[in-house]
């Protein structure tokens, strides 16, 4: 190690801890450090370095983690063995930007984010689960060994408004529309109960009220959300005991709830005794306003993922309880299914608990932003509701098309979109209008085409509607 580092760091700009992972990177990909060579222990080298152990530390980490180095308890750290074919960089391909000029199809269904360097920390993250501890592959899960699973999720969560919370109010789900299965099992009560939610809304609600026997509900809604007074006149007539509200991103319209329609919002809840659920699965930016969990402390529920931050493939997502509710929501989960398979609950710590985890989660945003520029400069001269933070736009559709005719138009041009039917009620009324998801999985150049070919068919409507 003397020879590759006399006395001190290169003299170079960034992080110390990057300089020297880069060293070691460099030493081994020039042999001057072989397999098997142990490397100096944490303080000896940060002493070497004149730098703190704790720098040192996470450097090795970081190579750790890259499956450079092994970490043996007891031993030491040493040059680990080359990757195997499975990590190869043949297998780091990214999965976007496919762009064949002769397949013009694009899927614009759901958001589809692109990858930004998630699946190679993925796999490397997939790699430290396969040398874990065995215990972890045969045993039940249980609740002492996810409290560091829970304790990395709730530093994943601190910079939003969500109320006071610990690590043992957290409950880890099979993703956000297993979260909010798992609320409407702590929640919903009798043979037929009542849930709410607004006339537009997130098909998944509906689906997960039918699988708990319940009625179903619309309320009347505006640009800011769930009307009050439309809420408090729909709870005079029934007894409902829930209310499913996506007050940061409104799915489908790309809405949002300001504080005081929030606030209002809280004022009937409490007077009609309802719980509030709250899905955030949407959310790419920062928050606007407090979540209900925050503002009705004694009703608030709280769903989300990382679904559409960091990759929706792992199927992971969180819920939270009013403090009082935490035990009883804990139960339904452990009842329900345990919990989440140990491997990838572990897969989980590792994941987010990376360094790298919030530079890519900004990267995702930032990446979807620029389609969102696009799509805007595409169509911008129609109506169309868009924020550079949320994965769709909302497209209310000139006179002369109508949402399952448009639809219908745009999948002959090879583009799928979904109509505005698909977020009603059964008995609801929809609007003329289109939900656009962006799609990272393809290069701006196809995205764009594609948005090219939408506003040809919004220039040349097959018939003039009067209205």
């Amino acid at each position: 190690m003397d020879t590759i580092w006399p006395s001190a760091l290169p003299d170079t700009k960034g992080p110390k801890y990057t300089l020297v992972a880069d060293a070691i990177r460099k030493a081994i990909d020039t042999k001057a450090l072989q397999v098997g060579a142990k490397l100096p222990p944490v303080r000896e080298l940060a002493y070497r370095l004149q730098i703190t152990p704790g720098t040192v530390a996470r450097a090795y980490t970081i190579l750790t983690e890259e499956g450079l180095l092994r970490a043996e308890v007891g031993r030491g750290t040493f040059v680990a063995p080359a990757k195997t074919p499975l990590l190869d960089d043949v297998w780091s391909r990214q999965l976007h930007l496919r762009d064949d000029k002769y397949d013009a199809s694009v899927s614009l269904f759901s958001p589809r984010l692109p990858d930004v360097g998630q699946v190679a920390l993925i796999r490397s993250c997939l790699a430290q689960v396969a040398q874990g501890d065995p215990a972890m592959f045969m045993n039940y899960p249980t609740r002492d060994a996810y409290l560091p699973v829970r304790q990395v999720v709730v530093d994943w969560l601190a910079d939003f408004p969500l109320g006071a919370f610990t690590a043992d109010d957290i409950v880890l789900t099979h993703g956000g529309q297993s979260g909010l299965c798992v609320v409407f099992q702590t929640v919903l009560k009798g043979p037929r109960p009542v849930v709410l939610v607004e006339d537009l809304s997130y098909a998944g609600f509906r689906r997960a009220g039918e699988l708990m026997r319940a009625d179903v509900v619309g309320v009347k809604m505006d640009k800011w959300g769930i009307s009050p007074d439309a809420l408090d006149h729909i709870l005079r007539q029934t007894d409902a005991q829930a209310i499913c509200v996506s007050p940061e991103v409104q799915n489908p319209t790309g809405g949002h709830s300001p504080l005081e329609r929030r606030k209002e919002v809280v004022e009937v809840a409490r007077k009609h005794d309802l719980q509030i659920i709250e899905d955030d699965c949407y959310r790419m930016g920062e928050a606007r306003a407090p979540c209900y969990r925050a503002l009705a402390p004694e009703r608030g529920w709280h769903v989300s993922s990382i679904s559409k931050i960091l990759t929706p493939a792992l199927r992971v997502g969180f819920a939270l309880a009013p403090k009082e509710r935490s035990g009883d929501l804990r139960r339904s989960a452990e009842y329900g299914y345990f919990g989440l398979a140990q491997p990838l609950a572990e897969l989980t710590r590792l994941l987010l608990g990376h360094p790298d985890a919030p530079k890519l989660a900004a990267d995702v945003r930032a990446r979807m932003g620029e389609y969102v520029r696009v799509a805007v400069n595409a169509l911008g001269g129609f109506d169309l509701n868009w924020d550079s933070d949320i994965p769709f736009v909302w497209l209310n559709l000139p006179s002369g098309w109508r949402s399952a005719a448009f639809s219908r138009a745009a999948e002959r041009e090879g583009i799928q979109l979904r109509s505005a039917d698909e977020f009603a009620l059964r008995d609801g009324r929809a609007p003329n209008a289109v939900r656009i998801a962006m799609n990272g999985h393809v290069s701006l150049e196809q995205f764009e085409n594609a948005m090219l070919r939408l506003r040809s068919l919004l220039d040349n409507p097959p018939e003039q509607i009067s209205v």
